[in-house]
């Protein structure tokens, strides 16, 4: 086992700015591209971070720490982001999200004090019985999966302009 509260808490904190830094002002063909039918282009995985912030990550865990076992927690709608809600600029998502985590954060160092609460348990609606310290693992891991997802989706935007290099760029492969 590897993980801790304070190393977690490196990688969330960065993933706003890191997001921040990488795709504000950037062209919207790079900000629209996706992988093929069905995918998500890279605003539309800023939306997904945005809806984890406000529905997914501290509302289980607050719900964990109060309720244990007793019930499963809430499913988190995954697709949610995609229901017609008004466009926003990249800027404005990336703000969003940014004002979002700082503030899950403050609270995720609260609810975790003392840390023998990363061992509470709760019940996942799929998964059965779970540890607050394996939430907070999912959280930050789901965080590094679309930071790559991000970057794969727009090197697959240039597959067919690399020409014959594209054997030797591992993110092309398939």
């Amino acid at each position: 086992m590897h993980f801790t509260v304070k190393e977690a808490i490196e990688v969330l904190e960065r993933t706003p700015q890191t997001l921040e830094h990488f795709l504000s002002g950037l062209s919207d063909g790079w900000l629209r591209c996706n992988e093929g039918e069905g995918t998500w282009n890279v605003s539309e995985v800023i939306g997904h971070l945005i809806e984890g912030e406000k529905n997914n990550w501290i509302p289980r865990l607050e719900f964990i720490l109060q309720e244990g076992e007793s019930k499963p927690f809430p499913s988190f709608d995954r697709y949610s982001h995609l229901n017609g809600k008004p466009e926003r600029t990249i800027e404005q998502k990336l703000l969003e999200f940014k004002s979002l985590r700082t503030l899950n954060i403050s609270k995720l160092q609260k609810l975790v004090e003392p840390e023998a609460r990363l061992e509470v348990t709760g019940a996942h609606p799929a998964f059965g019985v779970v540890k607050v310290r394996e939430l907070i693992s999912t959280w930050v891991v789901h965080d590094l999966t679309h930071m790559a997802q991000i970057v794969r989706v727009m090197a697959e935007r240039y597959r067919a302009d690399v020409g014959p290099w594209h054997q030797y760029l591992g993110i092309l492969k398939k």
